[in-house]
């Protein structure tokens, strides 16, 4: 008899366990990952609203004003974006002179430009470049075609893909604003002599190549075009 009123038992605790179960689950829920309306809070939504693709041409964006800690309630001033409190400092200073700056649309036009501004100098385009450099970096860039050209020298400059850029420093320098860009990007440099024969690179290896790129702009001019003043590469 003990011994069946203990197997009863074992039914019945069993019993409860399932009911228990079954209650929680309809409490809390079940994802399955085909629920709708459910976001990742740690993925930001990456969609351009405005497209811009030339960052010597920024779009002229109105912004509202500050929060009261500094820092502007739009995505780019999120922790992903700016992770140190330098750079936002600088972000800010050339938000509060020039409130159409966006970091987003900067990229956008950022990553344009590093490509104009390859394949213009491997072409010897000066006109280009002359728009789009500040007129020291264009006259170094200059004085690099002419010599190139009259070397007879060919150079070819494949920009196969940015794996990256992002601003690293921005900051304010009287009415001057200046964003530092570094840009992760894949190419092929070859540089050919006047018989068409390879004297630099090798036009079968792709390399990595890391730029710091500074872009600016007098933000007390009605002329919204951003020139490139300084480059640096890391070998």
């Amino acid at each position: 008899m003990g011994n069946g009123f203990q197997f009863i038992d074992i039914i019945l605790f069993a019993m409860i366990a399932v009911f228990l179960i079954l209650r929680l689950r309809g409490v809390l829920g079940r994802r399955d990952g085909h629920e709708g309306g459910y976001r990742d809070p740690f993925k930001r939504d990456t969609a351009d609203e405005n497209g811009n693709d030339n960052v010597v041409q920024l779009p002229d964006r109105s912004d509202e004003g500050f929060a009261a800690d500094g820092m502007d309630a739009d995505p780019d001033f999120s922790e992903e974006v700016i992770a140190d409190d330098a750079l936002a400092a600088g972000v800010a200073q050339i938000r509060s002179a020039d409130p159409s700056f966006n970091m987003e649309d900067f990229l956008v036009g950022g990553r344009v430009a590093f490509e104009m501004i390859l394949g213009a100098y491997a072409s010897g385009n000066r006109d280009t470049l002359e728009n789009l450099l500040s007129p020291e970096v264009f006259g170094n860039f200059r004085a690099a075609i002419d010599n190139r050209e009259a070397a007879g020298h060919v150079m070819e400059d494949t920009l196969v893909g940015i794996r990256s850029a992002d601003i690293v420093e921005a900051y304010m320098d009287g009415g001057h604003a200046h964003v530092t860009v570094k840009f992760l990007s894949e190419q092929v440099n070859v540089v050919r002599d006047d018989q068409g024969q390879v004297i630099e690179g090798n036009p079968n290896q792709v390399a990595d190549v890391i730029d710091f790129w500074t872009f600016a702009r007098d933000t007390r001019s009605r002329d919204p075009n951003w020139q490139l003043v300084a480059t640096r590469s890391l070998d």
